[in-house]
């Protein structure tokens, strides 16, 4: 059921940064590959990246009420950091630097619809859904003893230097 879960309890969270759109004043179709393009930084030496696109209800929906402001979750993936340049190498990520990511979310059709919002959700873990990262590179992730995990700070960029941003296709 965790696919479908309501994405409110992320709300308001300091470790959980949201944007959302206005209001939708018609449907918003999209189609095919979704994928975010992060550029991003971390005190540690490794880091989990989510995303998510999520679909917002409208704070009144009189055809199922319990449905008011419930938050969709449309497509989702996490990344870890260690495997930017190569699935079959890890490599520790060089701490405060900030390095691009590309999240591929895959394939989706979805519609947004009129009075709805489009939010974006990015945070850096998934727990219980995936282990915990330590925040520091080791060779084996699933060998990382109790020592090995320590606190770190993640930051997202967007500026024109850095643009995070996600692409959808809409068709028309």
């Amino acid at each position: 059921a965790w696919l479908v879960d309501d994405q409110r309890h992320l709300d308001g969270r300091k470790d959980v940064l949201s944007w959302q759109s206005d209001v939708l004043t018609e449907d918003v179709t999209v189609s095919g590959d979704i994928i975010a393009k992060l550029y991003a930084s971390t005190t540690g030496s490794d880091s989990d990246w989510v995303v998510k696109l999520i679909d917002v209800y409208p704070s009144e929906y009189p055809a199922d009420p319990k449905m008011a402001d419930y938050q969709l979750m449309v497509a989702s993936e996490i990344f870890r950091g260690r495997y930017r340049k190569s699935f079959e190498k890890a490599e520790a990520i060089k701490p405060n630097k900030v390095l691009d990511y590309t999240v591929d979310m895959r394939g989706n059709d979805h519609t947004f619809k009129k009075g709805h919002r489009i939010m974006v959700q990015i945070h850096s873990t998934w727990f219980p859904l995936y282990d915990r990262n330590p925040q520091k590179f080791v060779p084996n992730i699933f060998r990382a003893t109790e020592a090995d995990f320590q606190p770190a700070t993640q930051r997202i960029y967007r500026s024109e230097k850095y643009p995070t941003h996600i692409s959808v296709s809409v068709p028309r």
